[in-house]
């Protein structure tokens, strides 16, 4: 494996995006007898290290772009850490496929990552979110305002914001999962609050006011609520602090994963293959267009839904070819799976690789077309012939990728391989039950 360092002027002239045009300059895969599992399971998790750190080093910037904004709340603040908030996903986006399959990443994923949140445990709410949940009783806490709430019986006092509130008491609390008080739909939902808009054009619109103070508070206690907003922030950098480590040499995760090297690889295409199927295809993009649901966008306050899934896929590809480009530059590259079962099978090898580029591409027609003025969720609503169309061909290209993966699967004969499912595929009539 090799770490080399790039050119950074075209990096500073255009996103990641170019990567869906990189691959035709790929190396041949390497010789059969150059390939090892141990070394295929190294550069991985060099690319993981890679990855998180670069979502550290996002979540800093989004942290001290949080504290500007509290110090100082104006329109230009806010849209600032507005910025932050997008340029900080693509890197931790890549890093998705990590969690499925890594018992480590999975059990942690949930302070980070976890969606959809009912947003009224939170803040204040418009009227049309509702008065009450069957399902859970902290619908319209709003801690924010609050000086307790009652949990399971207990009343814990919300006076005062800290990031222990939020993680020990608030995070899934009653073991509700959309009681999310931590990561960065949390951190979104505080800086863009509601999308009101439903499928029309516009994201969540919250004023900077909203973290003011004295008579130019809007919504008190805006204290409080910058007080969540610095303590979410903080909460997400020492979350990727412990992740990072986790990947580093003699780190929990890394330990697991090159301990059994069979194990390892069923880790990598476990991955892709649930991040591909059951997550991506079908809970974050299947269920929505069936719905027509803006409520189901994975990034439903900033309208930004089509950065997170276009990153999914880029990262499910650097996984497969053993290459991740960090965020200064460098490149970090070595034996891959793609390697493993080109020295077996080309064909299928091939035939893999084109499938992800195929998904690429179908996707970067969905980002194009937000970036364009057409945001995802008007691309999945009721009426948007053409909108819903470029999604499904993006669904439709990741249940051909996860089928050619359970054929990698096969070649290699690997065991332990569950790839998980969702009802938005497999039965979709229960999603309208």
């Amino acid at each position: 494996m090799t770490v080399r360092t790039t050119p950074r002027l075209a990096r500073a002239a255009a996103s990641a995006l170019a990567l869906s045009t990189a691959l035709s300059a790929f190396a041949a895969p390497a010789r059969a007898d150059e390939v090892s599992k141990e070394a295929i399971l190294k550069t991985y998790a060099e690319i993981a290290l890679a990855g998180y750190r670069d979502a550290l080093k996002g979540a800093k910037a989004l942290d001290a772009a949080s504290d500007a904004l509290i110090a100082d709340p104006s329109e230009e603040t806010l849209a600032a850490a507005r910025k932050a908030w997008r340029e900080a996903r693509p890197s931790y986006m890549q890093t998705e496929v990590f969690r499925f399959g890594n018992p480590v990443v999975d059990a942690w994923e949930g302070r980070v990552n976890a969606w959809p949140l009912d947003e009224g445990l939170i803040d204040y709410v418009d009227e049309s979110y509702g008065t009450g949940s069957d399902s859970n009783p902290l619908y319209n806490a709003n801690v924010i305002a609050a000086d307790s709430v009652t949990i399971g019986g207990e009343t814990i006092d919300t006076t005062t914001i800290t990031p222990a509130l939020l993680q020990d008491k608030l995070q899934e609390a009653g073991d509700v999962e959309a009681n999310v008080a931590t990561g960065y739909h949390a951190v979104e939902f505080m800086l863009w609050g509601q999308d009101l808009n439903g499928t029309d054009a516009g994201a969540g619109d919250r004023p900077a006011s909203d973290f003011a103070s004295g008579d130019a508070c809007t919504h008190a206690p805006c204290d409080k609520r910058a007080a969540f907003l610095d303590a979410s922030t903080d909460l997400l950098v020492t979350d990727l602090e412990e992740m990072v480590a986790d990947w580093e040499e003699g780190g929990a995760a890394r330990e697991v994963l090159m301990a059994d090297t069979d194990k390892g690889i069923s880790a990598i295409l476990t991955g892709m293959g649930s991040l591909s199927y059951g997550e991506l295809a079908g809970e974050r993009m299947k269920l929505g267009l069936l719905l027509h649901d803006p409520e189901e966008e994975h990034d439903c306050f900033s309208d930004l839904t089509h950065v997170s899934h276009y990153y999914d896929v880029i990262g499910i590809r650097n996984v497969w070819l053993g290459r991740y480009e960090a965020s200064d530059g460098s490149v970090i590259e070595g034996p891959s799976v793609s390697d493993l079962v080109a020295a077996k099978d080309p064909a299928l090898d091939e035939e893999m690789t084109g499938d992800i580029e195929t998904t690429v591409a179908t996707m970067r027609k969905v980002y194009d077309a937000a970036e364009a003025g057409e945001a995802y969720d008007q691309q999945i609503a009721e009426g948007n012939a053409q909108g819903n169309q470029r999604v499904q061909a993006a669904i439709d290209t990741l249940i051909a990728q996860t089928r050619t993966i359970e054929r990698v699967i096969a070649e290699l004969d690997l065991g332990g391989v569950t790839i998980e499912g969702s009802d938005s595929l497999d039965s979709a009539g229960a999603v309208f039950q």
